[in-house]
């Protein structure tokens, strides 16, 4: 959120300084498996698929244009998504519909000719159109495209808090002294809401722990994403292949657990039973900034003029943050906004 805000107001000429308490897009944003498309979508409210829906067409273009510009390579992929959720049908194909969604079902043959090596699991869900980008590679590509337009990025500085005068930011308060700003976007992840709190803004942004397995496999073992119930398999580029993930409320503890490691390697095999021979190459654990329905906060604060907040994404951060940095930034610069911001306005009914 932060970065890509930061890219879009650079872009129209705005100085922009990204104080970061640790390594700049280190946490969630890193963390994540790079779906761009929330996992069953039609289960959220339309607020989140408006989000999804304008951002997910914009992702190529970022690439191809980072990729120039960086010589990054963010990777992304149209994976296309098979969903083991037979029972889902129905909600499925009525938001299919009603969103104008490329979605079929297809039977078990057709998925196994797909996917030779899954295991016999029925028919599924199909989205073509579902692509995936390489997280840690793409917020290398924004962090240092940023830098070479001019923005400052400053690592290991905590904001400790805000100034503000007659209801209007004056100046952001860190361990190294105060930077004068007349406009701030918050956009902290998991930790948004403690950081607001002592400005009488108590936002219900939470941090829930996901742990993910990548599995050290070949090119082409699988080439589509493939849920089912919950657990994901995400095959990268090089052979690679996610596995995700878990959803655990353990506060800002990131250790990750044998307990963990055991329910998403016996959830991979049970998909794809050859990955009982590909080693776990690593295993993480990220914290995502959980809220209710996860509708995004995106907006000024109420009290506090200047005072901008871009957080609250939950499990859908990547695909949400063009759309919603995009939002965030028409609001702080008072341009027309994208979207209607009422569903993501700070204080909600």
């Amino acid at each position: 959120m932060g970065l890509l805000s930061a890219r879009e107001l650079v872009r129209v000429g705005r100085s922009v300084i990204i104080l970061e308490r640790q390594k700049v897009a280190r946490e969630s944003s890193w963390a994540g498996g790079g779906i761009l498309s929330p996992l069953y979508p039609w289960r959220y409210p339309e607020a989140v698929n408006k989000l999804a829906q304008w951002g997910q067409p914009k992702y190529e273009e970022l690439a191809q244009n980072l990729f120039a510009a960086t010589g990054v390579d963010a990777q992304w992929l149209k994976s296309g998504m098979l969903i083991f959720a037979e029972d889902q049908a129905a909600p499925a194909f009525e938001w299919g519909r009603n969103h104008r969604v490329n979605l079929t079902c297809i039977p078990e043959e057709e998925v196994l000719s797909r996917e030779p090596a899954l295991a016999k699991l029925g028919p599924a869900l199909y989205m073509p159109d579902i692509a995936q980008v390489r997280n840690p590679r793409l917020l290398a590509a924004l962090r240092q495209e940023l830098l070479q337009t001019g923005v400052k990025i400053q690592e290991q500085v905590v904001v400790s808090g805000f100034l503000y005068d007659r209801g209007r930011l004056t100046a952001i308060c860190t361990a190294q002294g105060k930077i004068s700003a007349d406009r701030c976007l918050v956009a902290a992840g998991a930790w948004t809401g403690g950081l607001l709190r002592d400005t009488n803004l108590d936002l219900p942004i939470k941090p829930v722990r996901g742990q993910m397995l990548v599995l050290r496999s070949r090119p082409g073992h699988i080439s589509h994403i493939i849920l089912k119930r919950g657990h994901y398999l995400i095959p990268r580029q090089d052979g690679r292949i996610l596995v995700g993930s878990t959803v655990e409320e353990t506060g800002f503890d990131r250790s990750i657990t044998d307990l963990a490691r055991s329910e998403l390697r016996a959830a991979a095999v049970e998909l794809v039973p050859s990955l009982d021979e590909s080693p776990v190459e690593h295993h993480w654990a990220g914290l995502r900034p959980g809220s209710p329905g996860g509708i995004p906060f995106i907006g000024e604060h109420p009290n506090i003029r200047g005072l901008f907040v871009c957080g609250g994404h939950f499990r859908n951060g990547i695909v949400l943050a063009p759309a919603s940095a995009r939002l965030a930034t028409d609001l702080m610069l008072g341009r027309p906004p994208l979207f209607d911001p009422t569903p993501y306005q700070l204080l909600r009914a």
